[in-house]
């Protein structure tokens, strides 16, 4: 597969999986109506560090894998 066809997969996907995640923070976001739920300040702390973890990790596996095709490879000269 070539590298542009690569490339305009990962921004389709890549796009609507982020639109998804956005939209999700959103429903979230929602749940803080007080009127509708009760919650303390150590629910809204729990919550955030999960999801700071989770895009903690997610990110990580894009710096590995930049850094797997960045790593050079030590080889003899003929």
């Amino acid at each position: 597969m070539s590298n542009s066809v690569k490339r305009e997969r990962f921004k389709k996907v890549a796009s609507y999986r982020v639109q998804k995640v956005i939209s999700f923070l959103s429903l979230l976001e929602n749940c803080s109506n007080r009127n509708n739920y009760e919650y303390t300040d150590d629910d809204i702390n729990y919550m955030f560090d999960e999801i700071g973890k989770a895009l903690k990790e997610c990110k990580s596996a894009y710096s590995n894998e930049m850094s797997k095709a960045n790593n050079q490879t030590f080889s003899f000269k003929d």
